[in-house]
């Protein structure tokens, strides 16, 4: 919990006893089925929770929010960000379920009312969102089919609305593979871990692509 202490020191009560309980939370399902790899479990809080949280650091979602959370495997980044915005509804799909079982349980015993999980298709989803987020699911051009028709047109966040993408490495490549344009920010910009130095939030606005 250190870590998030040290780049979030404004956390509520509530908020460091919800964030400290997602460790055991998580072990005790990762011992029934491979919610994180194994070789993060030690560093969990560093690349599951706070590489969840970085998103933070470069948006604040204003309450009353959408945020579609596309792939959330183990509920990643959805959950994270859900405790640090309790006035922001999140949705968070997965096709697999046994990991949406991980999701729902993990919501329960926080007792977040702003978190909604479901197993399901990105694609077959209908309603529409302010934004989406996502942690390495796929390649951008698999991805962007996903979301088509799934913004609202109205904008009230400092950030027009549009797509998050937790992503490492090189991205320029496979951001060019579409005719989008894109904001790169890394993470080491916000983080001294050695975890960060390639990782980056990619912001593709959805202005204009409805």
């Amino acid at each position: 919990m250190d870590i998030i202490l040290k780049y979030f020191p404004d956390l509520t009560a509530k908020q460091v006893e919800q964030f400290s309980q997602l460790q055991d939370l998580y072990a005790d399902w990762n011992e029934k089925i491979n919610v994180i790899s194994r070789k993060d479990v030690d560093h969990f809080y560093e690349r599951h929770v706070l590489h969840a949280m970085s998103i933070a650091k470069v948006m604040q979602f204003e309450p009353g929010t959408k945020v579609l959370d596309i792939g959330t495997g183990g509920g990643f980044p959805g959950i994270p960000l859900a405790i640090l915005f309790p006035d922001t509804h999140f949705h968070l799909v997965d096709s697999i379920g046994k990991k949406i079982s991980v999701v729902k349980d993990v919501v329960k015993k926080l007792k977040l009312s702003n978190v909604e999980a479901q197993q399901v298709r990105a694609e077959s989803l209908v309603r529409k969102y302010d934004f989406i987020v996502s942690r390495a699911v796929t390649r951008f051009a698999n991805f962007l089919p996903w979301v088509k028709g799934k913004f609202k047109k109205e904008d009230f966040n400092e950030f027009p609305n549009g797509i998050f993408l937790l992503k490492g490495g090189d991205i320029d490549e496979e951001m060019e593979e579409r005719d989008v344009s894109y904001v790169t920010y890394h993470l080491d910009d916000y983080f001294t871990e050695e975890f960060f130095e390639t990782k980056k939030i990619v912001f593709v606005p959805w202005e204009g692509k409805r």
